[in-house]
């Protein structure tokens, strides 16, 4: 009797107790020198070795708990140890069949998936305890084969029970399996519920409120480090059924919402720019500025809106932004009806020119306020020849007169032609 999986102690009632539970393993005995032992040789020796099994189910757990005194003893409701208790009722079980002749086994699986269950809560790997079946299982084997002495039952037929205690184990340890992934899932869920909770109110809006405290408390019940300063990121799914990025450790990455958002830890450490790029591959979104931990919401703001820019397709798509890289996008095309306003107002001389002559004309006067230079330099930009510029540049004047000589004018009109441009309407 051995283990494949991660195991731990066994259990099973009394034979009168009915069955419940997932489909419980066969042992498979019902071979060709089994099947040939006589009964009688067979009833002597199922009858010796369970009146055997309070005794070495105590030798069993005493040298476990040499071997491994850094497990814990965990007592059931009566007060008797649980590893005990399994190990009892596993021994039962596989006695009981054997007896009867290859009928299952009865026992409570819920045992066995209470012992991988500890070891996933624990954070404890099941290393340990495949260990403790392995030691359980040798000296549980020992003794069996010292009865199987005793009444004379044939070697073939021993090495044949023998191989049904494998897989008789292996049955066991699956609920062991079964109960440390449970446990895992459940860990895992909660961590998640956990990390929601602190993302909400770190990227909640703080009017007045020092948050510090009420952060750190939540950091603390998920391990989360407090960074000084985060870039908090809005993506877009490529499809519904998305796998999540890789974004790494240290990232809170919250998937439940239509528009995943992350917090992005000290996002001006070295390297951390371009390992955001790697794990967003075939991902899109933006990732606002840095900014201190509390204006966390700031940051958000800001993803939000290139988000938002991205698409109705005035920033470029398919990919991850970092908006410190769209500085002028963002500010130019944000705040949509200033702008519109002051570009109705400053542009208001083009209203009486027509839509190819008085883009024309915007066009070179961007590239002039631009420039700061002469003909031959807004000429060089716009691919024209200077002697149209100077053209242009003629009617420019009589359109705006000393306005364009005026600083705040100048500006003005700088700021609503870039934005113009942003948006496509007037040429690069």
């Amino acid at each position: 009797m051995s283990a494949r999986h991660p195991p731990s102690v066994p259990a099973s009632p009394p034979p009168d107790l009915p069955e419940s539970g997932p489909p419980r393993p066969q042992v498979a005995v019902s071979r060709t020198a089994w099947s040939e032992v006589p009964q009688l040789q067979l009833k002597q020796f199922a009858a010796l070795a369970m009146d055997e099994i309070p005794v070495l189910a105590e030798d069993i757990l005493r040298e476990i708990r040499r071997e491994y005194p850094q497990l814990p003893l965990v007592l059931d409701d009566y007060g008797e140890p649980m590893a005990l208790v399994g190990i009892r009722r596993a021994l039962e079980g596989f006695l009981q069949q054997i007896a009867l002749a290859g009928n299952r086994p009865r026992y409570h699986p819920e045992v066995f998936q209470e012992f991988g269950r500890g070891e996933g809560l624990h954070g404890r790997s099941l290393d340990s305890l495949q260990a403790v079946y392995r030691l359980g299982v040798r000296l549980a084997w020992r003794r069996l084969a010292e009865i199987g002495q005793q009444v004379e039952i044939p070697p073939p037929a021993m090495y044949e029970l023998a191989e049904a205690g494998f897989e008789y184990l292996d049955g066991l340890v699956d609920q062991s399996v079964r109960g440390y992934a449970e446990a895992a899932a459940r860990q895992a869920g909660e961590r998640l519920r956990l990390q929601r909770k602190l993302m909400e109110l770190l990227l909640a809006e703080h009017r007045g409120a020092d948050p510090s405290d009420a952060l750190g408390e939540r950091a603390a019940r998920i391990g989360w480090p407090l960074p000084q300063t985060v870039a908090v990121g809005v993506l877009l799914r490529p499809a519904r059924e998305a796998v999540a990025p890789a974004v790494g450790q240290g990232v809170l990455l919250d998937m439940e919402t239509e528009q995943p958002r992350m917090v992005v830890p000290e996002p001006d450490a070295a390297g951390r720019p371009e390992l955001l790029r790697r794990a967003m591959t075939g991902w899109s979104g933006a990732i606002g500025p840095p900014v201190p931990l509390v204006d966390a919401a700031k940051s958000l703001r800001w993803a939000e809106a290139a988000v938002r820019l991205m698409e109705r397709g005035l920033l470029p798509g398919g990919e991850v932004l970092f908006c410190t890289e769209h500085t002028e996008a963002l500010v130019l095309l944000q705040p949509e009806e200033l702008i519109d306003d002051l570009a109705r107002r400053c542009l208001a001389p083009l209203t009486h020119c027509g839509p190819a002559h008085g883009r024309r004309l915007a066009e070179t006067l961007l590239a002039w306020l631009e420039t700061r230079g002469g003909a031959p330099e807004v000429a060089a930009r716009l691919g024209v020849h200077p002697q149209t510029v100077r053209y242009r540049l003629r009617q420019i004047r009589e359109l705006w007169g000393d306005e364009v000589d005026d600083p705040d004018r100048r500006f003005e009109l700088e700021l609503v032609l870039r934005a113009q441009r942003l948006r496509g309407a007037l040429g690069g």
